[in-house]
C-alpha cells in the first residue's frame, strides 16, 4: 500500500515528466524568423503574439520609407529578448536574413509592391489591410500570389474577436439557417490623424481602410462571392483632413441573392470612451444574429427571448497566421478572403468615386469553403 510521502513523490515525478515533455514540445517545435516591414498599422497584433511563441524570432527590422522608421519596433524587440538587424531597404533585409515570414505595416500605397517583392522571394506574408490600394496593383498582386502559392493574410483583427468570432461559429453551425441578410458598421473618433490621411494616394480613402473590417466581416458570414456594389461617400466636416472622407454607406448583392450593406464613419465622439463602435447584424432563414458592445445576441427558435451567446476565442491573429505558415492547422484568414475583400473595397470606392454601380462581377457557382472550426 502507497504511504503518503510515496504518493507525493510519484506525483511529483509526473508533474516534471509533464513539464519536460511540454518544454520538448517547444523546443521540437520548428523556429519561425520574422522579418517586419514599417510599422504603420496594426503591427500590434505581431507584437501581442510573440510572447506566446518562443519558436518564433524577429529576426529583421526595415524601415517602410522615411517617414515610417521602425524605432519603436526596435525598442520592443531590445526589451523582449529578440535582436533584430535593421535596415532601410527592405529587400536587402529579405534578401540578407531570408526570414520564414513577413510582416508588412508600411505605407499603405506601397504594401502592394511589399507584398509582390516579398512573393518573389517565395515568403509568406501577413500584411495591414488594404493589401492594394488600386486596383492596378490589385491585378499585380494577384498575379504574383498565384505564382508563389503562399499563405498570404491581411489583419483583419475582428474575425479574432470573441464576440464576432462566436457569433460567426454559430452561423456556421447552423442557428439562423440560410444567410440572406447582413448589416454591417464600423464607426470611429476621428481623433487626431497624421498628414498621411490628407491624401487618398496616401490614405486608401475611408471605404479602404476602415470599411475593408466590415466588408470583411460580411464575407466572412456570407460565404459568398461579391457581385456588383454601389458605395456614396462624403468628406464634409472632416476638420480640415483634406480629401478624407467622414461618412460613406456601400450596398453589396453575393452569391446567392444575399443582399448586404456598411455603414461607415468618423463621427464617434471622442467622449464615448471607446475608440470604436463596431457591429454586425446577419438574419437569415431561421433566425437572427447580432453582434453589438461586445456581446453576441443570438434569436431563433431554440428558445424564447435574446440569447447572450458565451462569446469565446482561443485564437490569437498572428499565432494562427504562424500556425498555418508550418502546417499546424488551417488559419480562419487566407488569400481567398484576402482577394475578394480587397476587390470589393476597391470597386464600392470606385462606385462611391463615380456615382455609379461598380460592374458587375461575373456570377459564380457559390462556394462553401471547409474550415477548420476550432473550439
Amino acid at each position: 500500500m502507497n504511504t503518503r510521502r510515496e504518493m507525493l513523490k510519484q506525483a511529483g515525478i509526473a508533474a516534471i515528466a509533464g513539464t519536460a515533455l511540454a518544454a520538448r514540445a517547444v523546443e521540437e517545435r520548428p523556429p519561425l524568423r520574422v522579418a517586419m516591414i514599417g510599422n504603420r498599422g496594426h503591427n500590434s497584433y505581431v507584437l501581442k503574439g510573440l510572447p506566446d511563441m518562443p519558436h518564433a524570432s524577429v529576426v529583421g527590422l526595415a524601415h517602410g520609407s522615411a517617414e515610417d522608421p521602425v524605432t519603436k519596433l526596435e525598442d520592443w524587440c531590445g526589451k523582449n529578448g529578440h535582436t533584430p538587424k535593421v535596415f532601410d531597404d527592405y529587400r536587402r533585409m529579405l534578401d540578407t536574413v531570408k526570414p520564414d515570414a513577413v510582416t508588412v505595416c508600411g505605407p499603405f500605397e506601397l504594401h502592394a509592391q511589399m507584398c509582390i517583392d516579398a512573393f518573389e522571394r517565395g515568403l509568406p506574408v501577413f500584411c495591414e489591410k488594404l493589401a492594394a490600394t488600386t486596383l492596378e496593383d490589385y491585378e499585380r498582386l494577384a498575379k504574383a500570389h498565384t505564382k508563389a502559392g503562399v499563405h498570404f493574410a491581411t489583419m483583419m483583427g475582428l474575425r479574432y474577436d470573441p464576440a464576432f468570432y462566436t457569433a460567426w461559429r454559430a452561423v456556421r453551425d447552423g442557428a439562423i439557417g440560410r444567410v440572406r441578410l447582413v448589416q454591417a458598421q464600423k464607426s470611429y473618433v476621428l481623433g487626431n490623424r497624421p498628414d498621411y490621411y490628407r491624401k487618398r494616394e496616401t490614405s486608401s480613402g475611408l471605404i479602404c481602410w476602415v470599411g475593408s473590417h466590415a466588408v470583411d466581416g460580411i464575407f466572412w458570414f456570407c460565404d459568398q462571392p461579391f457581385e456588383r456594389s454601389f458605395a456614396v461617400q462624403s468628406s464634409e466636416g472632416n476638420h480640415g483632413l483634406g480629401d478624407l472622407e467622414m461618412t460613406a454607406q456601400c450596398q453589396f448583392e453575393l452569391g446567392g441573392g444575399i443582399v448586404a450593406s456598411a455603414s461607415l464613419d468618423y463621427l464617434r465622439p471622442a467622449s464615448a470612451g471607446s475608440h470604436g463602435d463596431d457591429r454586425i447584424r446577419v438574419a437569415g432563414t431561421e433566425g437572427v444574429i447580432e453582434v453589438r458592445d461586445g456581446k453576441a445576441l443570438l434569436v431563433n427558435s431554440a428558445a424564447e427571448g435574446v440569447q447572450t451567446l458565451d462569446a469565446q476565442c482561443n485564437l490569437q491573429i498572428f499565432a494562427d497566421f504562424a500556425d498555418h505558415v508550418q502546417g499546424r492547422s488551417e488559419a480562419i484568414l487566407g488569400p481567398r478572403d484576402v482577394f475578394a475583400v480587397t476587390k470589393a473595397c476597391l470597386l464600392a470606392r470606385q462606385s462611391a468615386d463615380s456615382k455609379r454601380p461598380s460592374i458587375p462581377q461575373p456570377r459564380r457557382k457559390s462556394v462553401t469553403r471547409k474550415t477548420d472550426l476550432r473550439p
